[in-house]
Order: C-alpha cells, then sequence, then structure tokens
C-alpha cells in the first residue's frame, strides 16, 4: 500500500533563532502549532518530525506525536527526510513542511499533495503567492518564482523577476517554501551534487530544474508566517 507523509525536519540550531521548534506560545511548542496544522490536512496517511535533537524528540513525543531520530550531518531539510523516507518503502508521496510554519493551511498542505500525485509530468510541486509590495518584491530573503503557462516553475531567485523593461505587464510570486515529492523524485535529488546557480542563489529548488526535473506550482492567497526571528516570533503571537 502505498501512503503519503507529510514530514516535517526540525533542527534545534538557528543562526537567527535558536531553539525555535520548543519556543512555547499559548503553552504550546512551535513544532506542535505545525504538526496540528499537518494534522488537519485530509490528504495525507502520516505526518513524522524528523530531528536530530534529543529535546525535540522528546517534546514530540510528550504531545503525542510521531518522530524519529536522524543524522547530525544532514545539510539540508531534504537530506533530513530522505533518512526518513529510506525505512519507510510504503512512502509514495512526501510533503517536507517546515517546522517554523505554524500558520500553513491545511488546504495549502492538501494542494501540494494533489499536484504531485496527479500530474504525471510533475516531480515536484509547491506552492507560490502574487507580490504586489514592491519591499517584498526587492527583498532577497523572499525567493520570486516564474512560471511557464501551465504553472510550472521556470526559475527561483532572490532577485527581482523578471525583470521590468516594460512596466505595468507582469505579475510577481513569491515562493513559500513547502514541497510535495514523488518519492524517486526526493531520492534523485538527493543523490544529485549541488548545481552552480543552487550555489549562487543558495536555493536546492535550483538543482532540480538545473538537472531537467519539473516543479508545478499552484497560487495561493495567503501570507505564510513563518519564524526566524524574534519580530517574526512576535507577530505570530499577536495573531493567535
Amino acid at each position: 500500500m502505498t501512503k503519503t507523509a507529510i514530514i516535517i525536519p526540525a533542527r534545534y540550531g538557528s543562526s537567527r533563532l535558536e531553539g525555535k521548534p520548543l519556543i512555547e506560545v499559548k503553552g504550546k511548542p512551535i513544532i506542535q502549532w505545525v504538526y496540528e496544522k499537518a494534522q488537519q490536512a485530509k490528504l495525507a496517511d502520516m505526518i513524522i518530525v524528523a530531528t536530530d535533537d534529543k529535546r525535540i524528540y522528546d517534546a514530540v513525543k510528550a504531545f503525542g506525536g510521531e518522530v524519529e531520530m536522524t543524522s547530525e550531518n544532514h545539510k539540508s531539510g531534504s537530506d533530513r527526510i530522505r533518512e526518513v523516507v529510506d525505512r519507510h518503502p510504503e512512502i509514495s508521496f512526501i510533503v517536507n513542511l517546515q517546522g517554523d510554519e505554524p500558520m500553513i493551511k491545511p488546504e495549502a498542505v492538501d494542494s501540494v499533495i494533489e499536484n504531485v500525485k496527479s500530474d504525471d509530468n510533475a516531480d515536484i510541486s509547491t506552492l507560490i503567492r502574487v507580490l504586489t509590495d514592491e519591499e517584498e518584491i526587492n527583498n532577497p530573503n523572499l525567493v520570486k518564482c516564474v512560471t511557464d503557462v501551465n504553472g510550472y516553475a521556470l526559475y527561483f531567485s532572490r532577485s527581482k523577476i523578471p525583470y521590468e523593461r516594460n512596466f505595468g505587464v507582469a505579475t510577481f510570486y513569491g515562493h513559500l517554501g513547502i514541497y510535495g515529492y514523488k518519492r524517486e523524485a526526493l531520492i534523485k535529488m538527493t543523490e544529485l551534487p549541488q548545481t552552480p546557480l543552487e550555489k549562487t542563489e543558495s536555493l536546492e529548488q535550483l538543482r532540480a530544474l538545473e538537472n531537467g526535473m519539473r516543479i508545478k506550482t499552484s497560487v495561493v492567497d495567503f501570507k505564510p508566517v513563518g519564524i526566524d526571528t524574534l519580530q517574526d516570533l512576535e507577530e505570530f503571537k499577536n495573531l493567535v
């Protein structure tokens, strides 16, 4: 039986907000907020937190979640997820849901799953949103995406893309860091070497594009609250 798994990579170390998965908001650690959002998705069969830290492991066990320990040596969340997938031959489709996205919409998770399961041409699926604020469009910390007419990603960049030679024509899209993978696509991607564009922009998804893999996008209408800084944390506290 093939299964669809939401896997949540969670590290304790963070250059800007150490230990953020365990920071409590209204009596619950952030990793629990994320896990409970994942539980509301309708198309997933299982949810697993993948961590390299015993404190996070214990916290997830304490609220009744599924969690697995992984190596401390992984360079990316995709590699950490791959370790878990290797232990579960029944998993055919995987959602990489970041452990610092406590406001992710369950229907958005389902959209990622639906795209990667139903589209034979898609190796990976992800989400984008329309950007209208110039500060966001020009912010290198907010990744932009351009797509073809069928919604497949052409490129991701920290730069403003496309370049406006003619104003008022382009629609700008921001990327949301959630991915759906076919099992074989995740395995292929984690075995490929880093590519020049990936190294240049520090964007792992460019490795997939440079190697001819296809990423299907869906447009959503919400702005995620990813927690990377104390300011992000305060914003989240004000929303719940």
